[in-house]
């Protein structure tokens, strides 16, 4: 949350550029909480998935408030004035959530990743670190099939998703904590990690 919203500016500037951003947000301390209650035994599955995408709606509030990105309920690649649109998951995943199972290994990453393939659209994940660490050190590159059962920075379920119902797709994760290193890595189309299905 603490470089959040300079990241959110980053792609503001970006769009100056002529680039485009769906922003897909993820659960931050909301979504932790209500995995809190639900080990608790408090919550059964299918409530605390529907509370979780709930806490990405609030995230998507946090992250356009103040930054100038637009918020939307529609899954569809950003035009026009609002080039940087951030989604609002639970009103576009209500009707349809896009056959996501209902359970803890199937987090924002699985969302971001079903409505990059739905709008055949790059995903590109911003995250708290440099990549995917493999024996130590970052690697540029990491078949899907090799991160089944792995803890990283990925959930198992869109690693899953890599592997069979996306297979061909890929995710490109980079640090979103500095929001320079991010643009000139997405400037540039290196640094971070691929990771193939």
């Amino acid at each position: 949350m603490a470089s959040a919203r300079l990241l959110m500016r980053a792609l503001l500037a970006l769009a100056e550029e002529g680039y485009s951003f769906l922003v897909v947000p993820g659960g931050g301390p909301m979504a932790d909480l209500v995995r809190e209650i639900y080990s608790r035994g408090s919550l059964s599955q299918e409530a605390a998935h529907w509370m979780a995408v709930l806490a990405m709606e609030q995230y998507a509030y946090f992250l356009a408030d103040g930054t100038g990105a637009a918020l939307t309920r529609e899954i569809r690649r950003p035009k026009g004035d609002s080039r940087v649109q951030v989604l609002l998951p639970y009103q576009a995943l209500i009707e349809d959530d896009r056959g996501l199972l209902h359970n803890w290994d199937y987090t924002s990453d699985a969302v971001a990743a079903l409505i990059a393939a739905q709008l055949s659209a790059p995903l590109i994940k911003a995250t708290d670190v440099d990549g995917v660490i493999l024996d130590g050190k970052v690697v540029p590159e990491v078949l899907a099939s090799h991160m089944l059962g792995r803890v990283s920075c990925i959930d198992q379920g869109t690693i899953g998703l890599l592997c069979g119902l996306l297979k061909g797709s890929s995710i490109w994760v980079l640090n979103g904590t500095d929001a320079q290193q991010f643009t000139n890595a997405l400037k540039k189309g290196e640094g971070g990690t691929v990771i193939k299905g």
